[in-house]
Parts: C-alpha cells; sequence; structure tokens
C-alpha cells in the first residue's frame, strides 16, 4: 500500500468503478423504461457490472503503473542524488525536468548541494591554511625548546623574546580565527550604539600616528558631519585599525594615507586611501581572502596572520554593510571603501 503506483490503481479504479455503480444504482431505482428500449434485466446488469468492475481494475492497473513511474521517476533521481550527497559525494546534481514543482524542487537541491560543496571546499582550504599557518611557529618553538632542553644552545634574553614572538602569533591567529567562525556563523555579537564616527576615526589616526610619523607618511582625516551610525563602535574601530594598519605597511615615505566619508542616500559611506603600492586585478580578487598576502615574500614575522582583511569583511558584513577595494595598478595606491547601513 505504501506504492505510489498501487495507491493509484486503486484510486482509479475505485473511481471508474464508482461511476458505474452509481449508473447501476440509478438504473435500478428507475421506473419501466418507456418507448422501444426495454430496461436491461437484473442479470444482465450484473454482468455488465462484473464486466466494468474487471475493466476498472485492468485500467487501473495500467493507469497506476503509468503515472507511477512517470511521476515517481523524478522522486527517484531525487533521493539517489541526496543519498550519494550523504556519502560525501557533493559534485552531484539533480537534471531539472518534469512539471514546474519538480523543476524547483530540483533547483532547491541543487542549490543546497552547490552550498554544501562550497562549504566543504571552504572547510578544506581553511584546515589547510590553519595548518600551514600553525606550522612553522609551532616548530619554531619545537626546534628552540628541544636545543635547549638537549643543551644544544641556552636560551639567552633574545632566545626567549623569540619564542615569545611566536607565541603571541599563535595567540593572534587563533583570536582572528574565532572572530571570522563567529562572523560566518552569524554569533558575533554586535553592542550597537549610536557612533560618532568621525569622533571614531580621529581617535584610530591618533592610535597610528607614531608610526606613521616614524615611517615619515601623512594621514588626513577628511570626513563631513555625519549622523551617528547605530554601530559596534568597537569593532568599527577594530575595521579602521585593520585598513589603517595595512596601508601604513603597503605605503613608503612621503606617502599619504586619508580617510573620507560623506552620507549618501540611507547610507554612510567611509573610504581609506593611500597612495602606496597597488593593487593588480587578480590580487584585487582575493584580497578579501583568509590568509591571502599581496607580497608573498612577506611572511608571518614581517606582517600579521593574513585575516586582517578577512576580518574586517566578516565584521562590515555583520553590520549589514558592504566592503569594497580599488585599485588602479602597481604603484597606484589602493582604496577601500566601506557602505554602512544608518
Amino acid at each position: 500500500m505504501k506504492r505510489l503506483w498501487v495507491r493509484l490503481f486503486l484510486m482509479i479504479s475505485g473511481v471508474l468503478f464508482l461511476v458505474f455503480f452509481l449508473q447501476f444504482i440509478e438504473i435500478k431505482s428507475s421506473g419501466p423504461a418507456e418507448g422501444p428500449f426495454q430496461r436491461p434485466s437484473n442479470t444482465e446488469i450484473a454482468h455488465r457490472l462484473y464486466r466494468f468492475m474487471g475493466f476498472s481494475l485492468l485500467v487501473g492497473l495500467a493507469g497506476g503503473v503509468a503515472i507511477g513511474r512517470v511521476v515517481s521517476a523524478p522522486i527517484t533521481a531525487l533521493a539517489s542524488a541526496a543519498h550519494e550527497v550523504e556519502s560525501g559525494k557533493l559534485q552531484v546534481r539533480v537534471p531539472a525536468h518534469g512539471s514546474l514543482e519538480f523543476h524547483k524542487l530540483a533547483a532547491a537541491f541543487n542549490k543546497m548541494a552547490a552550498a554544501l560543496q562550497q562549504a566543504e571546499t571552504a572547510r578544506n582550504n581553511l584546515m589547510a591554511d590553519v595548518s600551514h599557518e600553525l606550522r612553522t611557529p609551532l616548530a619554531v618553538l619545537e626546534g628552540n625548546l628541544r636545543a635547549a632542553l638537549d643543551h644544544v644552545q641556552t636560551l639567552d634574553e633574545a632566545g626567549i623574546a623569540s619564542l615569545y614572538a611566536q607565541t603571541r602569533h599563535l595567540i593572534r591567529l587563533v583570536n582572528d580565527l574565532r572572530e571570522i567562525a563567529l562572523a560566518e556563523t552569524g554569533q558575533l555579537i554586535l553592542e550597537r550604539t549610536p557612533t560618532d564616527i568621525r569622533s571614531l576615526a580621529n581617535e584610530t589616526l591618533q592610535a597610528l600616528e607614531p608610526i606613521a610619523n616614524e615611517k615619515k607618511v601623512q594621514m588626513t582625516l577628511e570626513i563631513q558631519d555625519l549622523p551617528p551610525a547605530n554601530v559596534d563602535p568597537v569593532r568599527i574601530r577594530q575595521v579602521l585599525f585593520n585598513l589603517l594598519s595595512n596601508a601604513l605597511q603597503h605605503t613608503p615615505a612621503g606617502g599619504v594615507i586619508r580617510i573620507s566619508g560623506e552620507h549618501r542616500q540611507s547610507s554612510l559611506m567611509l573610504a581609506v586611501e593611500d597612495s602606496g603600492e597597488g593593487l593588480e586585478p587578480d590580487d584585487l580578487a582575493s584580497i578579501f581572502n583568509r590568509f591571502y598576502r599581496v607580497d608573498k615574500s612577506r611572511s608571518r614575522e614581517t606582517g600579521g596572520t593574513g585575516l586582517g582583511l578577512s576580518i574586517t569583511k566578516a565584521i562590515i558584513e555583520a553590520h549589514g554593510g558592504s566592503i569594497a577595494a580599488w585599485s588602479g595598478g602597481k604603484n597606484q595606491g589602493t582604496r577601500f571603501t566601506i557602505a554602512l547601513p544608518e
């Protein structure tokens, strides 16, 4: 009874037989036939009833099997694809054919499978990136500590400072990964409050001013009077700090870094622009990826964890905003543009 064709068989047979049976009841209940037409006898009616019962069963069986196959074929294909996805074959897709309803079902399934495949690829890439980033500082720590235990070398103050720097890098990497994970799963806590973006940007500039003076880089603030933004001031300060630190890292002596902002329709537009090294088109497409470094010669010792811009993007998107990067090419500077809802 759980088979679709059996249910269709019973339904079609039952409907056909019911139609004939109602006619039989009508004939039985009607009076004598008038005119040249004589009402059939009870025996003839019974024979007709049995014959039509057989006919109903035959048509119901053929129709149930045929319709069942047509209806269940795409559903069976979908179930088979679901089992393959369950077994780890995330590249499986279901061809969209048949009724409009199945088209929608197949499209939803394919979208789900594509999302799972993308998530699995991202997870594998993340695991590979994390293991790569952890390998070097852990190897340095292990090598130096093993050498100290074997009395091959003595850890002086400089050696201890080097090991401390490696542990700091590991802590920063773990904290950065945690922030990205929270943001991407929608669990990043935002303590929103009406915030003066201009004051926030000015505070960040002042915090980085000693580094800018040391590098002989000029930083300017060109933000109009903006209405208060309903944002998390700690997180937005982190965003500005990441962008300005990145700009300072890639702007040579004598360069300029500018923060600008304006109110445009229902959004607050912020921009951090520098006159530094600039970006190639390939770099622009990957600049917000985890662990991506424009200068491949830069390492964790000379730079950060490679997660700063990924975290920046995650924080902005958690606020319901967007961020984009633009550059005219090598040595043409870079501009990061942020759009935040009011």
